[in-house]
């Protein structure tokens, strides 16, 4: 199905939506200011210096250069010789050939086959404190961006991603995006990586190397080859903490991993960003020559092609369904719940049915928020529950062909007998609520507030435990919100008269328009005391 690429630039803000039918198949935006002083995007490469080693957590904290020291886990920390990873590759193999059939469904990223080949936990013995000492100087990659309060998580084993293939310079592999498929076309582009590739160096197919030639595979390979040798000389001379290689530009970054041959149309807003692309192109896409167009219309181009609408579903905590019904969705630190409602409609047969229409609709809507939204980690889907085992079968299936359309990687377990689904999906850049909100100064991120009755029953405690410390004062000073003063002297609770009668003293009562719904002050009048 056709697809357009959307680019947008505002000022120091550039946002790229691939958009298939009106809805937003990826949305990634960047806000740096300019390069050197932008935050850690994943692909970065750093000579890093080794902060603090904690034998206990099995991880360490280097210092990258930026405010927040990066996160490096033992996995991550640790590069096995050659021998050692040829011993691992094939304790794993002997191991998914004794291994039981697994619980659940896992759709994989492009990535998937180096994570499954070279599995670190096989290696219990390795401890980071024997091969990382601090002060030491390594060269580190960004795996995960800084997300909320963390800092960001790097990996010494760089991956350098080309258009068309993955170069590893550090682990031995041959891989093929899962994602193709197609056994014959996995099995030719495998005997080409094997050709290409030097012994001891990895290299990985992405999806996008389907049907491509020895020559376009080995030209991009050569390539990446040539990127490592330049940035492992500049390592050598560069002292810790630098910068030592940085990714494409965001608009070549977008054009390399969200593109594909569906795209039918490039539609950029800024004649800049139009010769960045037009170049890139000629370059490295020539299929996709002819196809980039500069869009100079009145509307916003987000605005024309209904992204921003979109966008702001994104960032809402209810989503409406078609059919009447609704998603309530809840991002938390830990993980993100998602809640299926019938709303409206109340279906045209009987309740299974309707319960049915309502959660395969909902399975849609998911699997899109989820994507734009950039939900990771742990999420948990509650289903309107369903009585008919083949219902629930029906919905689990449909959330599976949903996700194929995700690049994150994801693993879903079946609906259990309580309706839910628990699923796991990648994330390696923040959420996008995080990216363009921020906690609501009034409520401070909880998302409420005390209700003013509650808030007036909490000064009359504080204000009867002024009282009685303050016996003698003549005049006992209130200031609170409005609507709390107003409760405070309506007929409701009908205490400031038995107060001021039972401890002789005058209450001044003051509305404060500017203060917190929850904020009061209470102070007596020291010098008549």
């Amino acid at each position: 199905m056709a697809k357009d690429l959307i680019i947008n630039q505002t000022l120091n803000e550039c946002r790229a939506a691939l958009i298939e039918n009106g809805e937003i198949l990826d949305f990634v935006m960047d806000r740096s200011v300019d390069e050197d002083a932008s935050h850690p995007s994943v692909g970065n490469i750093y000579k890093a210096k080794v902060l603090r080693v904690l034998p206990g957590m099995q991880s360490a904290f280097v210092d990258i250069g930026y405010e927040k020291a990066a996160f490096l886990y033992v996995d991550d920390a640790y590069i096995p010789t050659l021998e050692e990873q040829r011993e691992m590759v094939a304790k794993k193999n002997k191991e998914d050939a004794n291994k039981a059939a697994q619980i659940g469904e896992i759709i994989p990223d492009e990535m998937s086959t180096l994570a499954e080949t070279m599995d670190m936990s096989l290696r219990p013995e390795a401890n980071i404190e024997d091969f990382l000492k601090e002060g030491m100087e390594i060269i580190v990659q960004v795996a995960k961006e800084p997300i909320s309060s963390k800092g960001p998580r790097v990996t010494r084993h760089i991956t350098l991603p080309g258009r068309y293939v993955v170069f590893m310079p550090y682990i031995e592999h041959t891989g093929v995006s899962r994602r193709i498929d197609n056994e014959e076309e996995r099995s030719r582009l495998k005997d080409i990586l094997d050709n290409i590739r030097n012994e001891g160096q990895g290299i990985i197919a992405r999806t996008v190397a389907e049907g491509q030639s020895k020559q376009t595979l080995k030209n991009d390979y050569l390539m990446l080859n040539k990127i490592w040798k330049d940035v492992h000389k500049r390592s050598r001379k560069a002292k810790a903490p630098s910068t030592i290689y940085k990714d494409l530009t965001f608009v070549q970054r977008v054009l390399r991993d969200i593109t594909d041959e569906a795209v039918e149309g490039i539609v950029v807003d800024s004649r800049k960003n139009l010769k960045e692309v037009e170049k890139f192109v000629t370059k490295y896409l020539p299929r996709m020559k002819g196809k980039s167009r500069y869009y100079d219309g009145e509307l916003p181009i987000f605005e024309q092609y209904g992204v921003d609408y979109e966008i702001e579903r994104g960032i809402s905590d209810k989503v409406f369904l078609r059919s009447g019904g609704s998603l309530n969705i809840d991002q938390t630190e830990a993980l993100v719940s998602i809640d299926v409602n019938t709303g409206k409609f109340v279906g045209r047969k009987n309740l299974e049915d309707t319960i049915l229409r309502t959660n395969l609709e909902a399975v849609k809507e998911i699997a899109y928020q989820l994507r734009l939204r950039n939900c990771g980690g742990i999420i948990i889907i509650d289903f309107i529950d369903m009585q008919k085992l083949e219902s629930r079968e029906m919905v689990y299936q449909a959330l599976l062909d949903a996700l194929k359309k995700d690049r994150a990687k994801t693993n879903v377990l079946p609906i259990s007998g309580l309706g839910l689904v628990e699923m796991t999906r990648k994330r390696t850049r923040d959420t996008l609520t995080r990216i363009l909100c921020e906690p609501c100064p009034y409520c401070e991120g909880i998302g409420r507030v005390k209700s003013s009755i509650t808030v007036t029953y909490e000064l009359v405690r504080e204000l009867i435990k002024v009282l009685k410390k303050s016996t003698g004062a003549r005049k006992v000073f209130i200031y609170a919100h409005p609507e709390v003063t107003a409760r405070l002297c309506g007929e409701e609770l009908d205490i400031i008269d038995s107060l001021e009668e039972k401890y002789e003293t005058n209450l001044v009562i003051r509305s404060e328009n500017n203060y917190h719904i929850e904020q009061y002050e209470i102070f007596a009048d020291e010098e008549n005391l």
